[in-house]
């Protein structure tokens, strides 16, 4: 058999083809479920962490409910998909909905910034203009709390690596808690400033 013949014998011939063609498409494919997998188990995630946000909501309107007791919920929710997660928490309190914004000054020269000697309502008694007026803490009876959580755990697979991404998560969450009106609130006087 001349060499032309065994060449045109060897391209006709069908054997093993499924096997070469798999092992050319089987890292893409495992690339691809892997990846699908890590963004299916961080939204799944992000859901948990919504949910446990949201009870946290519904649980700071129960007198007597402490931050620490919330905090401790939050985690255990996430730790229960996630058990490698660290979770932290930020709150900002506020006097009323409506100061969760930064606080409102007159524009005289029409720059979009606070300018010093522009006057501005000084919402939280501080002295000073605010782009967040808020203050650190869980707040005092009837106060609002913008409750913010972030939780990071490592990534499933090892996927993002292999793309350059950290192979850490990270997710946050807000929501706003009503504290209980246990107590006299505490406002101060909105004095406008021109300083």
């Amino acid at each position: 058999m001349t060499l032309r013949a065994r060449f045109t014998r060897l391209l006709r011939d069908r054997r093993g083809v499924a096997v070469t063609e798999f092992a050319i498409l089987a890292p893409v494919l495992m690339v691809t479920l892997m990846g699908l997998m890590d963004l299916s188990f961080q939204a799944y995630t992000r859901a948990v962490l919504e949910g446990a946000i949201q009870k946290a909501g519904r649980d700071s309107g129960i007198e007597g409910a402490t931050a620490t007791e919330i905090d401790a919920k939050v985690t255990a929710a996430v730790k229960q998909v996630a058990n490698r997660a660290s979770v932290t928490f930020d709150r900002r309190s506020y006097s009323t909905f409506g100061n969760i914004k930064a606080e409102r000054f007159t524009d005289t020269n029409g720059n979009g910034i606070r300018d010093p000697n522009e006057c501005y309502d000084d919402v939280n008694g501080n002295g000073m203009w605010d782009a967040d007026p808020g203050k650190t803490g869980q707040g005092g009876a009837n106060d609002v709390t913008l409750y913010t959580v972030t939780a990071t755990y490592p990534r499933m697979f090892p996927l993002g690596a292999l793309l350059g991404w950290s192979s850490t998560e990270t997710i946050s969450a807000k929501t706003l808690l009503k504290n209980q009106p246990y107590a006299t609130q505490a406002i101060p006087t909105v004095v406008t400033r021109c300083s």
